[in-house]
């Protein structure tokens, strides 16, 4: 059993990959919108590097949030639009295939504009966010968002109001993991020790992947 689901899920990241190499719609169009709103919030503020440094983590988080939204709602309602989801649905595959294909598909898109967001703010905020722990955070974060997020878009897809819903039920539910990675980002830029916020973060994911895991199933099913 266990060769047949690696085998689907792979297959499904394949799939995804191929179908956003081939349209360049949904990455381009989030890292777009995670740049402009980097450049808005970089011009808008004018700030000494002391709170430039209190107020970076917020900025990099709260575009990463909702440029998630917006790739999350164009992936799943997309899968249900063209038929693909109903095509999965209906062949003997089983439901936590489907889940992971699409949840890690997602994880990989909303890295890729976390990593394309980290050069540009170091050089409009002058404060320097490569770094090895920063970077464990961003991975852990963005698969938490891609994990909670995988879960609540299958379910808002299936409405015609998914681009309001998706973050009304989105948003409360990743308060936990948003204040853990920014309080883990903070330690980092402060030189501080982070290791510790950073296993809490991996816990988070862990619960999340789980309800994800659980429920996927009963969500598309509905």
């Amino acid at each position: 059993m266990t060769t047949p689901l690696w085998r689907t899920v792979f297959a499904i990241i394949r799939k995804d990959l191929r179908a956003e190499l081939r349209s360049r719609e949904l990455v381009s169009t989030m890292v777009l919108f995670a740049l402009l709103s980097v450049l808005v919030f970089s011009f808008a503020l004018e700030l000494d590097r002391t709170a430039r440094q209190e107020i970076v983590n917020g900025i990099l988080w709260v575009t990463l949030v909702f440029a998630s939204i917006l790739g999350l709602n164009r992936s799943l309602a997309t899968e249900r639009e063209l038929g693909g989801m109903d095509a999965m649905m209906i062949s003997p595959i089983p439901r936590m295939a489907i889940y992971l294909g699409k949840m890690v598909g997602n994880f990989l898109f909303v890295l890729v504009v976390g990593l394309s967001l980290l050069p540009v703010m170091t050089i409009l905020y002058n404060i320097v966010l490569i770094q090895i722990p920063l970077l464990a955070t961003l991975i852990l974060g963005v698969f938490g968002l891609a994990s909670i997020g995988t879960l609540l878009a299958a379910m808002t897809a299936q409405t015609r109001s998914r681009e309001t819903l998706l973050p009304i039920a989105m948003l409360p539910v990743i308060i936990p993991l948003l204040l853990v990675v920014i309080a883990a980002a903070s330690a980092v830029l402060k030189n501080e020790d982070a290791w510790g916020w950073i296993g809490v973060l991996g816990l988070v994911d862990s619960i999340y992947a789980m309800l994800g895991l659980l429920l996927f199933e009963y969500v598309i099913e509905d």
